[in-house]
């Protein structure tokens, strides 16, 4: 009984974290296991290496339109029915995908439904909806809420690659499906069927009547998205994180390919990317505090620019495995800034009434052409230079250029 009394005193937007927490978790982590599928399938299938692949572009480019959807309607109503919904259709997308034939049917079950699915478990429901139940702690609670990004990654990545040595590729895709409605659902409905403190008398951050002015309680703008798209500061945002996210998906397909071509063991050129995503953990949660401590949370992404940008330098010049290490950790907890920071941003210039819409539009326009732009540029630059030496110049430059554009970002009004 007197665990259940504790329970009750509780703030319930900790709870909406720990539920936000475990649904990006298993999301994300799902969807990062598809590289370890890959060359099981070209080696079973004997498709193309490029028609496997396109399956992920087409994936993360449903995704994007998908957050369009529900992040409007995240605005609307409760995450839990978003969140159900979404769970289901990428549970039945990867089941799907374990039994695929051809090239399309991988298309249709992997990147369409996987993606669209994933849409309503991932950044936009998750990341908005913890931040329409806090305000002065709205940097820590994203952050920790993102956390779980990388420790689902971290847990699914080695057992979807246990089940996929041990057992078949197909019975990995299943797996994972079957972990996603599980999680995705019961969790959805348990801890996430209230929209936003004010509904139930309550305040953000778990404040009580008088602690601070009404104007800070609430930090609701009744802007809409149409007013969004023709606010600047909205696209000083779109280009920003889309180049920083530009630079995350070239780093992300194409660094095993650059440690291998610098005689650097597959094994310890794949570990980089586990590394990365160690780093990227503490990232998350330093960048949401951060922001929080700061006049203006820009400088907190700034910070994180620039970071990885120092990152690139040291993978510019990386010759041995503990530089590898040295560039993964560096630019990894650089990294973590971005998943925090892109609802922490939006949130802080238009407002929670419209968090949901006005991030589903900020991630259409950076995950869906900036992480589309960036694999194929990387690819591109190797075809003509036989070298990812200018691709990283190339980061490098776009990193630091961003963050002097951020500068110019103007506080809310």
């Amino acid at each position: 009984m007197k665990v259940v009394e504790k329970l009750k005193d509780i703030y319930w937007g900790w709870f909406v974290v720990t539920g936000a927490f475990l649904v990006l978790g298993v999301s994300y982590g799902a969807r990062y296991c598809f590289g370890i599928f890959v060359h099981p399938m070209f080696t079973d299938s004997q498709w193309q290496m490029s028609a496997i692949s396109l399956g992920f572009s087409i994936n993360l480019l449903m995704y994007a339109l998908g957050g369009l959807v529900s992040g409007r309607l995240l605005d609307r109503m409760a995450p839990r029915w978003i969140m159900t919904i979404g769970a289901c259709i990428a549970a039945f997308g990867f089941i799907s995908t374990g039994f695929v034939r051809t090239p399309g049917q991988l298309y249709l079950t992997y990147g369409v439904l996987c993606g669209i699915g994933s849409a309503g478990i991932g950044a936009v429901v998750s990341s908005s909806s913890v931040g329409k139940w806090f305000v002065r702690q709205r940097g820590l609670a994203i952050g920790v809420a993102s956390i779980g990004i990388g420790l689902g990654t971290m847990v699914l990545t080695p057992v979807a690659g246990y089940i996929v040595k041990n057992y078949h590729w197909r019975i990995g895709f299943i797996f994972l499906g079957v972990i996603v409605l599980v999680v995705g659902v019961l969790v959805s409905q348990i801890l996430m069927g209230r929209s936003r403190p004010e509904k139930y008398g309550l305040l953000p951050d778990g404040d009580r009547p008088g602690i601070r002015p009404l104007e800070q309680k609430t930090d609701i703008s009744h802007a809409s998205s149409a007013t969004v798209l023709r606010d600047y500061r909205f696209w000083v945002l779109v280009i920003c994180f889309g180049g920083a996210i530009m630079a995350q998906a070239m780093v992300f397909v194409h660094q095993v390919s650059y440690a291998v071509d610098n005689n650097m063991g597959r094994i310890i050129a794949a570990s980089s990317l586990g590394a990365i995503g160690v780093a990227s953990i503490f990232g998350r949660f330093f960048f949401g505090w951060l922001s929080d401590h700061l006049n203006d949370p820009k400088y907190s992404a700034l910070l994180g620019y620039l970071i990885m940008a120092s990152g690139m330098v040291i993978l510019l010049n990386t010759e041995t495995a503990g530089m590898l290490y040295a560039y993964a950790i560096v630019y990894g907890f650089g990294y973590g800034s971005i998943a925090p920071m892109m609802p922490v941003l939006v949130s802080d210039r238009f407002g929670r009434d419209v968090l949901g819409s006005a991030y589903g539009l900020l991630t259409f326009f950076t995950a869906g052409i900036g992480g589309a732009i960036g694999p194929v540029l990387g690819g591109i630059i190797y075809d003509k230079t036989g070298s990812y030496n200018q691709a990283w110049r190339l980061n490098i430059i776009v990193l630091i250029s961003i963050s002097l554009l951020m500068f110019i970002l103007k506080p809310k009004r």
